[in-house]
């Protein structure tokens, strides 16, 4: 048995146990104890078996659906003064994250609310609890575009920075943007934040930063999918006197998605930066 299976298996069982008893304690123990924090990467094959097995079983049955919804919302309210970055528990509120974007992404009358916690988890200021966040709404884009992709739309065009860094990386997925329809949004995404990013004063922020950090990979998924708009907007970026756009011009021009497939037009932009 692999050690994703024995995680689906484990978290089955002990999922199986909280809502016949509706005590989530060993669940939880489990959970921490496995998430290889304090480290440099958490558990992730154990929060996608969570988010995975809690989807199945919110599927299964709607009275289990919310006892799991409450159990994850709760989760993900485990706040960063109880369960600070690389503590054990920080893990749990990875996991209560995750969980949100499976079940929304499974259930209508959830995606709002969904969407909203997830709006929240954006702006926290662990940086895996906002990781979570792009993975539950690659769940919802998955599933639920059509509330997801207006309601991300805001986050683009009138959000704080934080929720702008989780709406490119949530969108920026290579399975996701193999539909046209939601690669053609993705590159729209970009086009309005960088030119918030452009036309930004303040940007000494952690919170820029952080978005800035999150475009210097995420152009170069978009371009993947879309190489004729893609490149040629990358060279408009290009003519740009920005320091911080012409950085995250380079950074994307690194990728390998980009530099095997596309070599020749990547030799030529970077030439147009030098």
């Amino acid at each position: 048995m692999t050690r994703k299976e024995t995680h689906i298996k484990e978290v089955a069982r002990l999922l199986t146990s909280f809502l016949s008893s509706g005590d989530a304690g060993d669940l939880l123990a489990y959970l921490s104890a496995e998430s290889r924090l304090p480290g440099p990467r958490a558990n992730l094959e154990l929060a996608a078996a969570f988010a995975g097995t809690v989807q199945e079983f919110a599927v299964a049955d709607p009275d289990d659906l919310q006892i799991l919804w409450n159990l994850c919302v709760e989760l993900a309210c485990v706040s960063p003064e109880d369960a600070p970055t690389g503590d054990p528990h920080e893990f749990l509120g990875f996991c209560g994250v995750r969980g949100i974007g499976a079940i929304g992404s499974v259930s209508p009358p959830c995606v709002e609310a969904a969407l909203k916690h997830l709006a929240e988890a954006s702006a926290d200021p662990r940086w895996r609890i906002r990781e979570a966040v792009a993975m539950g709404l690659q769940d919802l884009l998955s599933r639920q575009r059509d509330t997801a992709v207006p309601e991300l739309e805001g986050w683009v065009e009138g959000g704080s920075w934080l929720a702008m860094r989780a709406a490119v990386a949530g969108i920026a997925e290579p399975d996701l943007l193999a539909e046209p329809d939601l690669a053609e949004t993705a590159l729209r995404f970009h086009r309005k934040i960088l030119i918030r990013v452009y036309t930004a004063k303040e940007r000494q922020s952690e919170a820029f930063r952080a978005l800035r950090k999150a475009l210097g990979y995420t152009l170069s998924v978009v371009i993947a999918a879309l190489p004729a708009f893609g490149f040629e907007y990358l060279r408009q970026l290009a003519t740009l006197d920005d320091q911080d756009i012409r950085w995250i011009v380079r950074e994307n021009l690194k990728k390998k998605r980009l530099e095997k497939q596309y070599p020749e037009t990547v030799q030529h932009i970077r030439a147009q930066l030098a």
